[in-house]
């Protein structure tokens, strides 16, 4: 698909069917992150083919580390240890992807510093990384700052242990000090962390690896194995739970079943209870979602709220919500308050094919369903915001037409595959 720029999306019948989600690519971009800050080889399973973790195993690769296909295994990578080079690499194109600071462990592990320039990817408000910079000052680290990016000049001497609090639960700041703690060998007693689960299975990919971790709402503890361990060893990227949830949306807004496959359902709970609410049965098994047909959907209004509490509703999880509850009666209320920039580039999309949604403030929304929506030219202008709109055109009268797909791309090898798998009226166009 990566010679189509859009699709045309007509409504039909309900979408129905089974279908599987590939690798999370949240997930897959910190334990690549972390395979390469191990100093051994790590065969990392369920690796996804979307744009962004194309983009970081270039990167890798760029910065010394060697990264091998199975052949028997096309959804594999293989991490191995650096090549020994000590240059520092120039990686003017890190600017493409937001996940790029993930890479200064490992670029210190490989050469002693790390040379980034500011993230990219989805525009969706500021990257911050004030956090991240005051992981690395913790382990000892210098970190300088320039327009076009940072540096960051590893300790001369590595730290025995590491103690640092949270101001909030940041996922990338929680990542980049687990992975940091990896690179140095260095104990780490972090508290108030992220406890997502693209943190957690980092985690369990440490323990995996002989590293002692422990983790609960207050911190993570994370100790190195002793003596140096060899061999390579094995870690598996869990099914993409953001897909999973844009593909359970899209069946309940069409009023159809399905069941979405490859997903741990524990990772869907806090989802699957708001579609419950909204009268949308669904069943979550170890491996899966289900979504039932709905017999009378209850008026209930969706309370969508992102929050990175332990328990709380994911971001992403929030356009495709959005776009859910554009079918739903009610009086609907959203804020994302992580990506303050977020609404900015969903609303005005949705706004194109008729959606009326009244903006409390940059990061707060409300709409009342549901709502007939029009058929139009509509553009994914970050990924989640694609999904959602492929959803919204589901039940457009007429035929939208969604351009931008390299954004989509970024995040989902192929997600108009998938819902084309259930019975979706999609046609490519092409380039």
């Amino acid at each position: 698909m990566t010679g189509v720029d859009a699709v045309t999306v007509r409504p039909g019948r309900p979408l129905a069917g089974t279908v599987r989600v590939d690798g999370s690519k949240n997930a897959a971009l910190p334990l690549l992150a972390a395979a390469a800050s191990l100093r051994r080889g790590v065969h990392l399973s369920g690796v996804p083919a979307s744009a962004d973790v194309q983009t970081m195993l270039a990167l890798l690769q760029r910065c010394g580390y060697r990264i091998a296909h199975p052949v028997a295994e096309p959804s594999a990578v293989i991490v191995l240890p650096h090549d020994g080079s000590a240059e520092v690499p120039e990686l003017a194109d890190a600017a493409r992807i937001r996940a790029s600071y993930y890479l200064v462990a490992p670029l210190l592990a490989a050469c002693g510093q790390a040379v980034l320039p500011w993230p990219g990817g989805c525009q969706i408000g500021d990257r911050g990384m004030d956090l991240h910079f005051t992981v690395y000052e913790a382990f000892g680290d210098t970190v300088l700052l320039e327009d076009a990016g940072y540096r960051v000049l590893a300790a001369e001497r590595a730290r025995d242990k590491v103690v640092l609090k949270l101001p909030f639960r940041s996922r990338g700041a929680s990542i980049a000090a687990m992975c940091r703690a990896v690179a140095s060998g260095s104990r780490l007693e972090l508290g108030n962390p992220n406890l997502s689960p693209e943190t957690t299975s980092v985690l369990a990919g440490l323990t995996a690896a002989g590293w002692a971790a422990h983790a609960s709402a207050e911190k993570i503890m994370l100790d190195p194995p002793p003596g140096v361990p060899s061999g390579t060893v094995a870690w598996t990227v869990p099914g993409d739970k953001i897909e999973a949830g844009t593909l359970a949306c899209a069946i309940a807004a069409t009023g159809g079943e399905g069941r979405i496959e490859g997903v741990g359902g524990p990772d869907l709970k806090v989802l699957a209870s708001l579609l419950d609410w909204a009268g949308v049965p669904v069943t979550l098994a170890p491996d899966a979602i289900t979504v039932h047909q709905a017999r009378n959907v209850s008026g209930r209004p969706l309370r969508a709220i992102a929050s990175l509490t332990p328990d709380g509703l994911d971001a992403d999880f929030e356009p495709a919500l959005m776009a859910l509850a554009l079918t739903l009666p009610g009086i609907h209320l959203f804020s994302d308050d992580i990506n303050p920039g977020r609404h900015g580039n969903l609303i005005p999309q949705l706004a194109s094919l008729g959606a009326v949604i009244e903006e409390l403030s940059p990061t707060q929304c409300r709409l009342t369903g549901p709502q007939r929506l029009n058929g139009a030219a509509v553009k994914a202008t970050d990924i989640r915001t694609g999904s959602a709109m492929l959803i919204a055109a589901l039940n457009a009268r007429g035929t939208t037409t969604v351009s931008g797909l390299d954004q989509l791309r970024r995040g989902h090898a192929d997600l108009p595959a998938k819902l084309r798998n259930l019975g979706a009226d999609l046609t490519e166009v092409p380039r």
